[in-house]
């Protein structure tokens, strides 16, 4: 982990493109978060271009609402080898504010049958005034990011 980004990679035995897939659905998402915030897909398209939105319904017993909505907008979409978006709200006036942090999933096909996966989360683009609310960053521990890589592994492999 470096200042502002961590990352954990893991090797699936599973081609790529099978990986790629499953992390361009957002219906999968809960499944494969490691902390259990992702409840489920409001937006059940899957990911084909790099600008589009998709919003994530959750909950999380620190969040004032507890259940609520993120929307997310993808930054990076290279099947089968990058996937990333950046996460965010919706504001009362329907506009969509980011707050600079960024998942990304890289994919490194280890042959036909492995995919060696290693997920990102980088904090550094964070502006200071949301900084200043007293959000810690990261908000969660790095086996968060290994816990999610070992959710996905389960997931493609059928385990």
């Amino acid at each position: 982990m470096d200042q502002e980004k961590m990352s954990a990679t893991l090797t699936v035995a599973v081609p790529a493109a099978k990986v790629f897939a499953a992390l361009a659905d957002p219906t999968t998402h809960a499944a494969i978060d490691g902390t259990g915030w992702v409840s489920g897909a409001v937006d059940r398209a899957p990911l084909t271009e790099a600008g589009q939105v998709f919003r994530m319904s959750m909950y999380h017993a620190g969040h004032p609402n507890r259940d609520y909505q993120t929307v997310n907008k993808v930054q990076v979409l290279d099947p089968p080898r990058a996937i990333g978006w950046l996460t965010g709200r919706e504001k009362d006036d329907g506009e969509m504010e980011f707050g600079g942090w960024l998942w990304r999933y890289d994919l490194a096909p280890q042959g036909p049958s492995e995919t060696e996966v290693t997920l990102s989360y980088d904090w550094s683009a964070v502006p200071q005034y949301i900084r200043d609310r007293g959000i810690s960053f990261p908000p969660f521990g790095p086996e968060h990011l290994i816990n999610s890589l070992h959710h996905l592994a389960g997931l493609v492999s059928g385990t």
